[in-house]
């Protein structure tokens, strides 16, 4: 496979979880979670996790429709794909220390969704980085 499809298969999954988080609410719980928070820090969390969302979706539409474009040597492309190999970088680590082991540790269906997206995040994060590269080295 080349990296064009693979930034194509990156786009394709980050729509998938862009638009996934329309049933966040309510597989984790949330509006029980929320009830004992103040309104303006309820309605914080949801604007902030649309927009988290939103931030996904369109990141997937720029890797899956612009994947060749992306991969040119430019300044702009260069930036672009260092900034998203940097993100989810630092989502790959969130992944394992701002979520406590307690959380999937012991449930195996957790366990498995662990997993699941730490290979997502390093297989995202290698894409953009492989990418960065190559944009740089043309």
């Amino acid at each position: 496979m080349n990296l064009t499809l693979h930034l194509q298969i990156v786009g394709l999954l980050l729509i998938l979880l862009g638009l996934s988080h329309t049933f966040f609410n309510r597989y984790f719980g949330w509006q029980q979670e929320l009830v004992h928070v103040s309104l303006l820090t309820r309605k914080v969390f949801y604007v902030h996790t649309f927009f988290i969302a939103f931030g996904v979706v369109l990141c997937g539409v720029i890797s899956l429709a612009y994947a060749g474009a992306l991969l040119q040597p430019s300044p702009l492309n260069r930036a672009i794909l260092a900034g998203m190999a940097a993100f989810w970088f630092f989502r790959l680590l969130a992944q394992f220390f701002a979520y406590d082991s307690a959380i999937w540790r012991g449930n195996p269906f957790r366990t498995r969704m662990h997993i699941t997206f730490s290979t997502l995040w390093i297989y995202v994060t290698a894409t953009y980085l492989l990418a960065f590269v190559a944009a740089c080295t043309k």
